[in-house]
């Protein structure tokens, strides 16, 4: 059921959201959490797609809320607020409402949200491209206890994760985090099958993929050891390798579907390692609304460390051998494509 306002209210939208629970025979409200979603126009489509899919293991209310630009000034200076509302099968387990903010209403759309929230179930905000830097500053995402944004939608992805670090509040994550899930189970539990010390990690993937980053960071700062970050074609990231004393350890995937896992002195495996659908990212944020320690942890080893190729702090000190191999400043190398063509110049 569908149900269409034009320059309306808060109020108005919520008596027809009632209105339209009653008339598909559900008065219930059976929302587990408001999933707000900040969008243009053009990615509005398919983050709606993904959310109500994600609605099947989490049912939700889901604003939409979209900032449109007037084309005239005279346009700019009227507020209009314009609403269409989903009950029932066309909004999957829960209740959608896309509102499309005209004017100066823009700046205040957390007065036009509020309103709309679920009593005593956490929001979560959603920024499907052009999220803010600082998430928790933000007037939607100050409504929400879970803020979610996607670095890799962002015009310099390297430097937004730089900037995120230095902003980071509790309750902040990020989807390039969420893609590497599978990958930090699957090395995880490969390094419990052996009785080795890691020496030396190489991550290799997309060269402005920022979940190949953050898997680089989480590598160094868990392990405390030396992580080149290597460049590849793709798609998204490639391949694992992690250097023992017992012999490496590499988990490849060259085709973003099938992963091969090499451990020194076992026979090789094949495992899932499938790229997945936006709609998978978000019902696994959906899961856990408490801050991401590990995230966290990550985030703030610095994305700028992984440009340093060498620390002369390290390499200068008295027990350099020592703190190259575990210590916690060891350096993160990365092997660029530049870099890699003096090498082969000389």
């Amino acid at each position: 059921m569908k149900i269409d306002l034009t320059d309306t209210t808060s109020s108005k939208i919520n008596k027809a959201l009632v209105q339209g629970r009653r008339a598909i025979g559900t008065p219930a409200v059976g929302m587990v959490l408001t999933l707000v979603i900040v969008t243009d126009e053009e990615n509005a489509y398919d983050a709606l797609k993904s959310a109500n899919e994600a609605s099947r293991e989490h049912p939700s209310r889901t604003l939409v809320v979209i900032k449109r630009v007037s084309r005239s000034p005279r346009n700019r200076t009227t507020s209009r607020l314009d609403a269409e509302i989903r009950v029932g099968a066309d909004a999957s387990t829960g209740e959608t409402v896309i509102l499309r903010l005209y004017g100066e209403i823009v700046d205040h759309a957390q007065s036009v949200v509020l309103p709309l929230l679920l009593p005593d179930a956490p929001v979560v905000a959603w920024w499907p491209v052009n999220g803010p830097l600082d998430p928790a500053k933000d007037a939607l995402g100050a409504l929400a206890q879970r803020r979610v944004t996607d670095t890799y939608a962002g015009e310099q992805p390297i430097k937004e994760l730089a900037e995120r670090a230095a902003s980071y509040t509790p309750g902040d994550t990020d989807l390039a985090w969420t893609r590497i899930t599978p990958w930090r189970s699957m090395l995880a539990a490969a390094l419990d099958q052996v009785v080795c010390q890691v020496t030396a990690v190489e991550v290799e993937g997309e060269e402005f993929n920022p979940s190949c980053e953050l898997l680089a960071m989480w590598l160094a700062e868990r392990l405390q050891v030396p992580v080149a970050r290597k460049a590849s074609p793709g798609p998204g990231l490639t391949g694992v390798r992690m250097e023992t004393d017992c012999g490496p350890i590499v988990l490849d995937r060259a085709d973003g579907a099938l992963a091969t896992l090499s451990i020194e002195g076992q026979p090789k495996r094949a495992v899932a390692l499938k790229r997945r659908e936006t709609a998978e990212l978000i019902a696994e944020e959906l899961r856990r609304l408490d801050p991401d320690d590990t995230y966290a942890a990550a985030l703030r080893f610095g994305v700028e460390r992984l440009d340093e190729h060498e620390v002369p702090r390290v390499a200068d000190a008295p027990d350099a051998p020592h703190r190259a191999e575990g210590h916690k400043d060891a350096p993160v190398k990365r092997t660029t494509k530049a870099t890699a063509a003096k090498k082969g110049a000389k």
